[in-house]
C-alpha cells in the first residue's frame, strides 16, 4: 500500500469502512466480529497495530506471519465462520513499525461468527438480535428486484380493474396526446406496463409483485405482504402519540391519493412564483416525498412505512434495499431504481419524473417552503426529512436565508408584472384580443383535449381550484397549472380578482367545435 495513502487513512480515522485494532501477538475475537460486520455491510479495511485515534503502535514483527496464518485458519473454519471466507492479509511497514492490513470485500451472503451475526453501523460492530434487522440484511444481499417475483395463480379478477379507466386518462393527459394504453384491453395494458412476466430461473409465468402492489385488491395485497402499510401521523400537540392518524393498507394508486390528501389537510399552502408560473410548494414537496416512499420501498420487509408531520419537520421512512449508507445530496447522488417497473408506471401517469429529479426538486423548493434544506439518508431504512416553519416566507426581506436564486425570482416576478400588467395596451392586444386568424386556428381544434376539459370545467364552475380540476380530469395539479398558463396566453381564459377570492372567465369556449 502507498505510504501517503495510508497516512491519509490514519489521519481521517475510523469510519463505516475503516477499523483500527491494537494487537499484541495474537488476534482477538473483536477483529473477527469486525470482519463479519464488514462482510455483511459494504466491505471495508482493518488495520492491526493501530490505536483508535490513528496512532501506529505496530504488531510484533516476528509474530506477524503466524498471526496471519491463524487468522486464515479461523475464517476458513465452518465452526467459527458461516459461510467461510478466504481473505489474504498483507504486512505493511510504516515508519519502522509493522501493520497488518486486511481488506474485506462486500459479500453476497449473510455471515456469522460463532453463530452470531454482526452488522456495521457507523464505525461500530453491532450484534444483530432482532428478527426484522436480520430480514433487512437478507433483503440487502438480494441481487434481484423483488417486485419481479412471479405469482402464477393470480388472475385478472384479483385486480382493481375499475382503476384502469382513470389510469388510461392520466397516461394520455400526461403526454398531452394519445397514449398507447388507451386502445389496449385491460390484460394488454398490464402486460405492456411490465406487470406480467416470466421467471427465467423457474420458467413460471404470471403477474408479479409490482402488479399486486399497484393494482391488487386489498385482500390480495394482505395475503402476499401481510405487514404492508403506510402510517400517516400528525404529532404537533400530542407528541407522545398523535393528533391525527391514518393507516393505509391499499394499492399504491389509492395510497398516493390518500397520502396527498393527508398532507393537504395538515400542511399550509405556500405559493411561489417561478417565471410566470404560480406553484404550490406544499404539493410539490409532498408529491416527491410520497412518490418516493411508494415507488422505492422494499415491500417484502415488515418495516412500517411512515409519513409523519411534526411542528418543525415532516419526514418519510420506508424499508430499503440499500446500496450504501449516509447522507445523499444532489452532488453525490447516484440514481438507482429499487423498483423500476413501479417507477415506470408512476412516470407514465405523471406522478413521477425521471430518476433522481425528486431529490433535486425537494432540495430546490424546500428552502422556499421553510428556509432550510432537507435531508436524505440512505440505509436499510430510507429517510427524507423536510424542515417546517409556519412563520417563514421566502419573499420576506427579513429572512436572512434568502439567497441569490430567491432574489432572481423576485426580479423575474417584477419584470413579468410589468410585462403582463393590465396597463399595457400591447399585452392586452397580444393576450386578450386574438386576431381572426388565431380564432380560426382555435376553432379548428388546435388546443389539446385536456385544455378543452379545463375550459369546460371552469365554464361551469368559475372558482374551481387547480387541485379540484386535476381530480376531475385525472391529471396532476402541475399539469393543470401549465395548461391554464397556455390558455391565458391564447386569450381564452382570464383571471379576475385575487388568487383566493377571485374567479375565472372563459372567453370563447362556447365557440369551440
Amino acid at each position: 500500500m502507498d505510504q501517503e495513502k495510508l497516512r491519509t487513512i490514519l489521519q481521517i480515522g475510523e469510519t463505516i469502512a475503516v477499523e483500527f485494532k491494537r494487537c499484541s501477538n495474537r488476534i482477538e475475537n473483536d477483529v473477527y466480529q469486525s470482519v463479519c460486520s464488514f462482510l455483511n455491510r459494504f466491505g471495508g479495511d482493518i488495520y492491526l497495530g493501530v490505536e483508535d485515534d490513528g496512532t501506529v503502535c505496530g504488531v510484533p514483527e516476528n509474530a506477524a506471519g503466524d498471526m496471519i496464518k491463524n487468522f486464515i485458519k479461523i475464517i476458513s473454519n465452518p465452526n467459527m465462520f458461516t459461510p467461510t471466507i478466504y481473505l489474504s492479509p498483507e504486512i505493511i511497514k510504516y515508519e519502522g513499525k509493522t501493520i497488518i492490513h486486511i481488506h474485506i470485500p462486500v459479500s453476497a451472503e449473510v455471515h456469522s461468527f460463532k453463530k452470531e451475526v454482526y452488522d456495521r453501523v457507523d464505525d461500530a460492530d453491532v450484534k444483530v438480535t432482532v428478527t426484522a434487522q436480520l430480514a433487512m440484511m437478507y433483503i440487502r444481499k438480494q441481487n434481484r428486484f423483488t417486485e419481479k417475483q412471479i405469482y402464477p395463480y393470480i388472475s385478472l379478477e384479483d385486480f382493481r380493474l375499475d382503476l384502469l379507466p382513470r389510469i388510461r386518462k392520466m397516461a394520455t393527459n400526461n403526454i398531452e396526446g394519445v397514449h398507447s394504453w388507451e386502445s389496449m384491453s385491460d390484460e394488454e395494458l398490464l402486460r405492456s406496463a411490465g406487470l406480467y412476466g416470466k421467471d427465467r430461473a423457474t420458467g413460471e409465468s404470471g403477474y408479479n409483485l409490482a402488479a399486486v402492489m399497484l393494482l391488487g385488491k386489498d385482500d390480495l395485497i394482505m395475503d402476499i405482504c401481510p405487514a404492508y402499510e403506510t402510517d400517516a401521523l400528525v404529532r404537533r400537540v400530542n407528541v407522545d402519540r398523535y393528533d391525527d392518524r391514518e393507516i393505509i393498507r391499499t394499492n399504491l394508486i389509492e395510497s398516493y391519493d390518500q397520502l396527498m390528501e393527508f398532507g393537504r389537510k395538515h400542511l399550509s399552502d405556500k405559493f411561489f412564483i417561478e417565471g410566470v408560473e404560480r406553484k404550490n410548494l406544499r404539493n410539490i414537496i409532498t408529491r416527491e416525498m410520497i412518490a418516493n416512499t411508494l415507488i422505492h420501498r422494499e415491500f417484502t420487509s415488515s418495516y412500517t412505512a411512515k409519513f409523519v408531520i411534526e411542528k418543525d419537520r415532516m419526514y418519510t421512512e420506508n424499508a430499503n434495499r440499500s446500496l450504501g449508507d449516509g447522507i445523499i445530496t444532489p452532488d453525490n447522488m447516484e440514481p438507482n431504481p429499487k423498483n423500476p417497473i413501479i417507477a415506470s408506471f408512476f412516470r407514465n401517469i405523471g406522478w413521477s419524473d425521471r430518476l433522481g429529479s425528486g431529490v433535486r426538486n425537494i432540495f430546490k423548493y424546500s428552502k422556499y417552503y421553510s428556509g432550510k434544506e432537507p435531508e436524505f439518508i440512505e440505509g436499510d431504512v430510507f429517510r427524507i426529512i423536510v424542515p417546517l416553519n409556519e412563520d417563514y416566507s421566502y419573499d420576506n426581506p427579513q429572512n436572512d436565508s434568502i439567497d441569490e436564486l430567491e432574489r432572481e425570482n423576485e426580479e423575474k416576478l417584477e419584470k413579468n408584472q410589468k410585462r403582463f400588467g393590465e396597463s399595457s395596451e400591447k399585452v392586452r392586444r397580444k393576450f386578450g384580443e386574438k386576431s381572426e386568424k388565431d380564432q380560426i386556428e382555435i376553432k379548428k381544434g388546435s388546443i389539446t383535449d385536456i385544455q378543452k376539459q379545463i375550459l369546460e370545467i371552469l365554464s361551469e364552475d368559475n372558482q374551481c381550484s387547480a387541485r379540484k380540476t386535476a381530480e376531475q380530469i385525472g391529471v396532476s395539479s402541475r399539469s393543470i397549472e401549465s395548461n391554464i398558463k397556455k390558455l391565458k396566453g391564447y386569450g381564452m381564459l382570464t383571471r379576475h380578482g385575487s388568487a383566493r377570492s377571485g374567479y375565472w372567465k372563459v372567453e370563447i369556449y362556447r365557440e369551440l367545435p
